[in-house]
C-alpha cells in the first residue's frame, strides 16, 4: 500500500510539473522591431485566454527568406505590400475569411488605397503606412537638411549612417538623380549605384535598428530611417532630434498582415487582425508606433498632437512627393546584383 501511495504520489507530482491538460494556444508573430503596443498583446491574451509570441526581422529580404526556408511557423506576419505580392506567387499566404475581419471591412480608411498594391485584401490587411526620410541631430546642425545631398557632406564622415535596405537606399539614390524609385533601367542604376559608393565614404554604417539608438544617443548625427522609428525617438528628445523628407521625393509603403501557408492557428490569426482594427486599439498603437495605420475612425481619434505631427502623418503637400515601392518580378535581380557590388565595394 504504501509503495502505490508513493507511485500514485510521484505520477500526480510529475503531471503538475510537466503542465499536462489543457494548454493555451500560442498565436506566434513575426514583425518589425517595437510594432505592436504590448499593451494590446496584453489585451488580446486576456480576451482571447491565449499567449502571443513574438519574434521580429529587419528586412523583408530577412523576412521572406526565412519564411520561404520553412524554418519557423508562424500564425501572423508584417510584410510589406511589394513583398506580400510575391509571396503570394509562390503560394506562402493563405486567403482571407473576411467574414472573420467586420472591423477591417467598415474601418478601413480608402485615403490610403492607393499606396497598398493588394486593394482586393483577398490575402492580407493593411497594417501602417511607412514612410522614409531623414533623421538629424538639432543640436549638431542647426540648419535642418532639405535634400538627399546631405549624405554628400564629408564633413560628418562617419556620423552619418543608411539603411541596410537595396530597395530603400538605392531608391533614395535614384530619387536623387530624379528617377523613379522602382526604375528598371540598367543605365539609370547604374548611375544610382555610383551615387551609393559615394555616399557610402561618409556613413559609418548601413543599418536597420540600431541607427535609432545612435541618433538618440548622439553618435550619428544624420541617418536615413523609417518615419516611424524616428518618431519615437523624437517623442523622447523633441527639442534634439528632427525628420525631414527629402525634396526631391521618398518612399512609401505599406506593411500588411498576413496568414503564412501552414499557419497553426488561423482563426487566432483572424481575430488579432480584426482586434487591431477595432478604433480603440488602432488609435492606441498609432500613438505606440508612431506610425498611421489606415484605419478612418482610429486617426480620428487621435489626439491633436499626433494628428498634426508631420512624422507620423504627412501633410498632402509633402505626400505628393512620395513613391509607392513596387514589387519588380524578375527585375528584382538588377537591384541585388547593384546592391552586392555595392556591399562589396570598399
Amino acid at each position: 500500500m504504501h509503495v502505490r501511495l508513493i507511485l500514485t504520489t510521484l505520477a500526480l507530482s510529475l503531471l503538475a510539473f510537466t503542465g499536462c491538460g489543457p494548454q493555451k494556444p500560442v498565436l506566434h508573430l513575426y514583425t518589425w522591431a517595437d510594432y505592436i503596443d504590448p499593451e494590446l498583446l496584453r489585451a488580446f491574451e486576456k480576451t482571447h485566454a491565449c499567449s502571443v509570441k513574438v519574434d521580429t526581422f529587419d528586412s523583408n529580404e530577412t523576412m521572406y527568406a526565412k519564411m520561404q526556408a520553412g524554418s519557423d511557423t508562424y500564425d501572423l506576419a508584417f510584410p510589406s505590400s511589394y513583398q506580400i505580392v510575391l509571396m503570394k506567387q509562390q503560394n506562402m499566404v493563405q486567403k482571407l475569411d473576411k467574414s472573420k475581419l467586420p472591423n477591417v471591412a467598415t474601418q478601413f480608411d480608402t485615403a490610403y488605397a492607393a499606396m497598398i498594391l493588394n486593394p482586393d485584401m483577398d490575402y492580407s490587411v493593411p497594417y501602417a503606412i511607412t514612410f522614409t526620410g531623414i533623421a538629424y541631430r538639432k543640436d549638431k546642425l542647426p540648419t535642418p537638411p532639405t535634400s538627399w545631398t546631405i549624405f554628400d557632406n564629408a564633413e560628418l564622415k562617419g556620423r552619418m549612417a543608411l539603411l541596410n535596405d537595396h530597395r530603400e537606399t538605392i531608391g533614395a539614390a535614384l530619387k536623387f538623380l530624379g528617377y523613379s524609385f522602382n526604375s528598371v533601367n540598367p543605365v539609370e542604376l547604374e548611375k544610382a549605384k555610383a551615387v551609393v559608393l559615394r555616399w557610402k565614404k561618409n556613413i559609418a554604417k548601413f543599418d536597420n535598428e540600431q541607427y535609432k539608438t545612435a541618433i538618440a544617443s548622439g553618435e550619428f548625427t544624420v541617418a536615413q530611417g523609417y518615419n516611424g522609428d524616428i518618431a519615437q525617438t523624437m517623442a523622447e528628445d523633441p527639442e534634439k532630434i528632427g525628420f525631414i523628407y527629402p525634396s526631391e521625393g521618398f518612399s512609401n509603403a505599406c506593411d500588411e498582415m498576413v496568414i503564412p501557408k501552414n499557419a497553426a492557428n488561423p482563426e487566432l490569426a483572424h481575430a488579432f487582425i480584426n482586434f487591431l482594427y477595432d478604433p480603440d486599439n488602432a488609435a492606441q498603437n498609432i500613438a505606440y508606433i508612431c506610425t498611421v495605420m489606415p484605419n478612418k475612425s482610429g486617426i480620428a481619434k487621435l489626439p491633436k498632437e499626433i494628428h498634426e505631427n508631420p512624422a507620423i502623418i504627412p501633410p498632402n503637400s509633402v505626400l505628393s512627393k512620395s513613391e509607392v515601392i513596387r514589387e519588380l518580378g524578375e527585375n528584382n535581380k538588377l537591384y541585388t546584383a547593384t546592391w552586392d557590388t555595392i556591399k562589396a565595394t570598399e
